[in-house]
């Protein structure tokens, strides 16, 4: 049946691949995957044997087409991560929209991700949280992201490489004040690590000790007396430029960010030309 499967893979730990997975991943007609080589790895401890497409951000506009026509056509695809759920903070979530929009039938077989794991034993609190993704590598994109979400009453979650971890946390630092901050690495694999602390002193910890593995970094919210639910003109051209990093025309950032304040879109896009 043409579909697509969206299918979560281990973090970490083989043993929390479910039976569900397993069996979808065997019944596919082919696999797209962000890596094949990590890929294939799994498809062999589990004794998996189907034809790999690699789809990741440099081809998804080529491979995306690609994919799209073999379902189109009859065939079956599940859609793989490297590690845990694909389409969140990947570029599987492009596909998705595409697939959605020609309506393809799209089912999910979830597992383990990273962020709500480090959620939960993160001791901060998880009843409002805002997955933020990974920070940009550019400085300016870097603060204005910090400085969109530093008024956020919500706990923040963040994912860092071990090689921007020390820069980020100065980053954060600034931005934020010296909060709580839970830095979780390595979840589920043999050498899993959460540090618990404020951020100054996660700060001093790595520069004694070189990080190492992936992070993610649990963040306290904006306490009450600086916390505000009125966005400013200057957070709505922060968000506005957000979208710009991502890809978005700065005309259509202005006008999207435009519909969720009360900031017009001449306003923002001005803001934006001062920037």
């Amino acid at each position: 049946m043409s579909k697509l499967y969206v299918v979560g893979t281990p973090i970490g730990n083989l043993s929390d691949f479910s039976p569900r997975a397993i069996d979808t991943l065997k019944n596919v007609d082919f696999i797209a995957a962000e890596d094949t080589r990590v890929t294939l790895k799994l498809l062999t401890h589990f004794g998996i044997q189907k034809p790999l497409v690699s789809y990741y951000e440099h081809n998804i506009r080529e491979k995306g087409e690609y994919i799209l026509g073999r379902i189109e056509n009859g065939e079956s695809c599940a859609i793989v991560t490297d590690a845990g759920m694909p389409c969140i903070s990947d570029p599987g979530e492009d596909l998705v929209r595409l697939c959605a929009e020609r309506g393809i039938e799209i089912n999910v077989v979830p597992s383990p991700t990273a962020a709500m794991s480090a959620l939960a034993i993160s001791g901060l609190p998880t009843a409002r949280f805002s997955f933020e993704g990974f920070l940009s590598v550019t400085n300016k994109q870097r603060r204005a992201h910090l400085e969109e979400v530093k008024s956020f009453k919500r706990t923040l979650i963040f994912y860092e490489a071990p090689h921007k971890l020390i820069y980020t946390l100065k980053d954060m630092l600034d931005a934020f004040g010296d909060r709580k901050i839970a830095l979780c690495r390595e979840l589920t694999k043999i050498h899993e690590e959460v540090l618990r602390g404020k951020i100054s002193d996660m700060i001093a910890y790595y520069e004694n000790k070189p990080p190492k593995g992936e992070y993610v970094l649990v963040i306290e919210g904006a306490a009450e007396e600086e916390a505000s639910d009125e966005i400013t003109l200057d957070m709505a051209v922060a968000m506005a430029q957000k979208l710009i990093s991502d890809g978005v025309k700065a005309s259509d950032a202005a006008k999207e960010i435009a519909k969720k304040t009360k900031f017009s879109k001449s306003e923002i896009y001005s803001g934006l030309l001062k920037e």
